[in-house]
């Protein structure tokens, strides 16, 4: 799968901005989840397992960097992401299987850090309903509500 969601029904274009910039559709935002991501939310759910995750953050100097943050725990983290099988409908391009992972307020020390939003880090427990929502919509915001909160530790990125 590519790590880019483009949502079923959508036209490639929505994988650029207007200026040509890669769209932020590599990220599904908590507060988002009930319009944009409304298709797949409820339904096309899966999990990430990654050991750390990257942001871009302000340098200082008018430009950026990209750090690097991994949980103090050393545990791999279980990242809430949502997925999409997109075709296309003149049948001229191959299908395209892609995802996002899913973010919510920054933990505190990574807006210490300079981001302003954090993926969702779901608890053990909550694999098998995370991965079999049967369109329980409250069950998964609980779900994240339960998140894990492992401080994040960080370093810029090599």
């Amino acid at each position: 799968m590519r790590y880019h969601c483009r949502p079923e029904g959508m036209d490639p274009s929505i994988d650029r901005t207007k200026t040509g910039q890669v769209s932020g559709t590599y990220n599904a935002r908590r507060d988002n989840l009930t319009r944009f991501w409304r298709h797949q939310f409820g339904d096309n759910q899966a999990l990430m397992v990654a050991d750390v995750f990257f942001e871009n953050v302000d340098d200082g100097q008018g430009g950026s960097m990209e750090l690097q943050f991994t949980p103090k725990t050393g545990e791999s983290m279980l990242i809430a992401c949502l997925w999409s099988h997109w075709t296309d409908p003149k049948g001229k391009v191959p299908d395209l299987y892609s995802f996002a992972a899913i973010t919510d307020d920054p933990e505190p020390e990574v807006a210490a850090a300079g981001h302003d939003r954090t993926i969702i880090n779901i608890k053990p427990e909550h694999v098998d309903p995370w991965l079999n929502p049967q369109g329980d919509l409250a069950a998964m915001q609980a779900i994240f509500d339960d998140k894990r909160h492992p401080f994040y530790e960080h370093r810029k990125a090599a």
